[in-house]
């Protein structure tokens, strides 16, 4: 062989090797979890209220960062399609109503003056090139911190007053479009001219965002506020308008569907979706009544729950310890002049958030990263004793006993003891730790179990919530 032809060889063998690991996926090994550009991978986050985008007045970058600073992955946005009032829900600086012109949507600003939050009305015949621009700035700053985007397409419009500030809506508009004062016909099949529009958007972000791997889609915010059957139908065609864009994409991206508030048992799962969120989530009865879906369970919007760093923490943490695979707290530390999330929430706030509640989520997502979290699972029988008072233990294990354990004290007042409970793994040495999950500090341990692998644990004194991991062998 030619020095020429060996070369060209070895080029084409590298370039072979150098192939782009897939897109956010579904672990093959085990599918409540996620593949990430090569690695395992769970999503943690904190998140602003959604408007990153659309909102120009947001400095992303510098809020990325903060997200990035504290290893968090993933952020949830909107698409454009819906935006609020300010004052909206009681939340202070709310990205989702962004100031008087500051809007920027899908839709290209016409000639003609007249859109209700400041500006000239929107053409839903042209699409704003500088919407696209920013959107794929956004996803791509987001992808150079390993971070994951999670791009609302739509939202439940809940009342009126959001409605009439929708491009869809008729008076913001210069194509008669949304002629209908009813908000809960909009994310319905009923209006074949509105109907044609939100399918042409779909096409057109799944169009541009094709070569991105660090994002997934969720058809609709909260689609179970009006009319459910119309609500589901909606969703159900958007999912497959989604599917049928991406047909002859080599890579396809994830498709999420937002189920409820709460817990709800999904009979009847869509075959094309594989995450499956929940608003409010109540784990771990959330995971366990879904866990057999063997598909992503998140839990990706937090609040009305006041503003404690405690309940956040200890729903993210009791969320993972049932088998979740994705957390995302809505953070209302972050807006305009706040991208480095240093707003103080006050009471009143429908929710917290925060550097300190950030920096505590962290060290959960450090703690799953650092597990063989692939092989585990939720194993409720393998808790033979709780501790005296209230105090709840989940554990998450695999056959070798390789462990995360987790005791949630919330609700016992703010007194700070030691528990004890028992519990069950396989017989043989382990060693391990346990992790105060509000400071990240440690007390290491070495465990031998014999005969039946019943060990008595006692916790360090704590007051709120306390983490176990142990690992196989010493």
């Amino acid at each position: 062989m030619c020095k020429t032809a060996s070369y060209l060889f070895v080029a084409l063998l590298l370039a072979g090797c150098a192939k782009q690991a897939p897109f956010l996926s579904l672990h093959p090994d085990n599918p409540h979890y996620f593949l990430f550009r090569g690695k395992p991978t769970v999503l943690i986050g904190s998140t602003e209220h959604y408007g990153a985008v659309l909102n120009t007045d947001f400095d992303y970058v510098k809020y990325l960062d903060e997200l990035a600073s504290n290893g968090l992955n993933v952020t949830r946005t909107f698409s454009g399609a819906y935006m609020e009032p300010q004052g909206a829900f009681g939340i202070a600086g709310n990205t989702l109503a962004p100031a008087n012109g500051k809007l920027i949507t899908p839709w290209a600003r016409s000639s003609e003056s007249g859109y209700t939050n400041g500006g000239n009305k929107f053409d839903l015949d042209k699409w704003d090139d500088a919407y696209f621009s920013r959107l794929k700035d956004f996803i791509t700053e987001a992808g150079k911190r390993d971070i994951v985007v999670e791009l609302d397409l739509f939202s439940n419009y809940y009342d009126t007053l959001q409605w009439k500030l929708s491009p869809l809506y008729h008076e913001n508009n210069i194509n008669g479009i949304g002629d209908f004062l009813n908000h809960k016909e909009v994310i319905a099949l009923k209006h074949a001219d509105l109907l044609a529009v939100q399918e042409e958007m779909v096409r057109k972000i799944v169009t541009e965002l094709r070569d991105f791997d660090n994002l997934y889609y969720e058809v609709c915010n909260e689609p179970y506020f009006g009319d459910l059957i119309a609500l589901d139908e909606f969703e159900q065609h958007m999912t497959g308008i989604i599917a049928g864009a991406e047909q002859d994409f080599a890579e396809k991206h994830l498709i999420s569907q937002n189920i409820a508030n709460g817990s709800a048992k999904l009979d009847k799962p869509n075959t094309l979706v594989s995450i499956f969120n929940f608003h409010y989530a109540k784990p771990p009865v959330t995971v366990d009544l879904n866990y057999g879906l063997n598909k992503v369970i998140g839990d990706n919007e937090t609040g009305f729950n006041g503003i404690a760093d405690v309940q956040y923490r200890t729903e993210a943490w009791d969320f993972f310890a049932a088998g979740g695979g994705l957390y995302n707290n809505l953070d209302y530390s972050f807006f305009t002049g706040y991208e480095d999330g240093d707003y103080v929430v006050a009471e009143g706030q429908p929710g917290g958030g925060g550097k300190s509640l950030r920096s505590q989520l962290s060290h959960l997502k450090h703690t799953m990263d650092s597990l063989p979290f692939l092989s585990l699972k939720p194993r409720p029988d393998w808790v033979n004793q709780m501790p005296t008072d209230s105090t709840t233990v989940r554990i998450l294990s695999d056959e070798n006993g390789n462990s995360l354990v987790y005791l949630n004290s919330r609700l016992q007042g703010d007194s700070a003891s030691a528990r004890v409970f028992t519990i069950t793994l396989p017989t043989g040495a382990y060693t391990g730790y346990w992790l105060n999950p509000v400071t990240g500090n440690r007390i290491n341990l070495d465990l031998i179990l014999k005969d039946n692998g019943r060990a008595e644990m006692k916790t360090p004194v704590y007051r709120e919530d306390m983490a176990l991991v142990v690992r196989r062998g010493f």
